[in-house]
């Protein structure tokens, strides 16, 4: 029975070498390769990650004015019909400047009391703030689409002639972007691969393929000044002078490359 075992033992040690050179025989790797996973497996160590943005300017063909009136009376019904009649004469002034209905929205609406702080004397003789109630402030502001950027400047002075006393900003955008945003997005693609091209060479490599891209974009309007209150001392404006300069698509890729020898 001993000797059965120490026989057994021993052919099971002179089957593991056939039954190792067996399996090592199930995968092949590649000529020249050194990778000992499946073929068609990425490494970490040969993936590049790249990131590139690209900007495209244009010159605006729209703007959008902020803009509207502002009423103080002593009672808030009378600070409702101020701005109500204000506000009317400014839809009316913005359409014959040329402007659609469906190019004006209002964009705020609100009434609020005014307290002033008068100084009494307590009983004790110390002086204190009091809230005083001075009135109501009434304000409408509108949201106005210029598609005509020549006629920009004489839609502010008609809406200002017409009653309008606050504006809160102008900015300029290009209508359609659809055509820029594709232009800006070709070029940072291009830079990206540029980019890693350059990486792989510097690194005795070669870019073999794109594995993953992924972008986003930021539309970048041209700022202007705000101003929170248009001076009406005189009755009358010059023709307001508007410069529209240039607007900017600004696009991001984030891509994933994988390189080889």
């Amino acid at each position: 029975m001993k000797h059965a075992t120490l026989s057994a033992i021993a052919l099971a040690f002179a089957l593991a070498p056939a039954a190792c050179a067996q399996g090592a025989a199930a995968y092949t790797a590649p000529a020249g390769s050194t990778q000992m996973g499946h073929p068609n497996s990425i490494q970490p160590e040969t993936t590049l990650q790249i990131s590139a943005e690209a900007r495209v300017d244009r010159a605006p063909d729209i703007a959008f004015i902020t803009a509207g009136v502002t009423e103080e009376r002593a009672t808030a019904k009378e600070a409702m019909a101020a701005q109500s009649a204000a506000m009317n004469g400014v839809f009316e002034a913005l359409r014959a400047a040329g402007i659609a209905d469906r190019d004006m929205q209002t964009s705020g609406l609100s009434l609020q009391p005014r307290y002033d702080y008068v100084e009494t004397a307590g009983r004790d003789g110390m002086k204190r703030g009091v809230q005083k109630l001075a009135g109501y402030v009434a304000s409408n502001q509108v949201t106005v689409r210029v598609r005509d950027l020549a006629r920009l400047g004489d839609t502010l002075d008609g809406l200002v002639s017409a009653g309008g006393n606050t504006l809160s900003g102008v900015s300029f955008a290009i209508d359609d972007d659809k055509e820029v945003r594709n232009e800006a997005r070709t070029k940072a693609m291009k830079d990206a691969i540029a980019k890693a091209e350059l990486y792989a060479s510097a690194a005795g490599l070669r870019v073999a393929r794109i594995v993953t891209i992924s972008e986003g974009y930021e539309y970048s309007p041209q700022p202007m000044p705000q101003m929170a209150r248009m001076a009406m001392a005189d009755g009358m404006m010059e023709s307001t002078p508007v410069a529209g300069g240039e607007v900017g698509v600004t696009a991001n890729v984030s891509v994933l490359f994988e390189l080889t020898k």
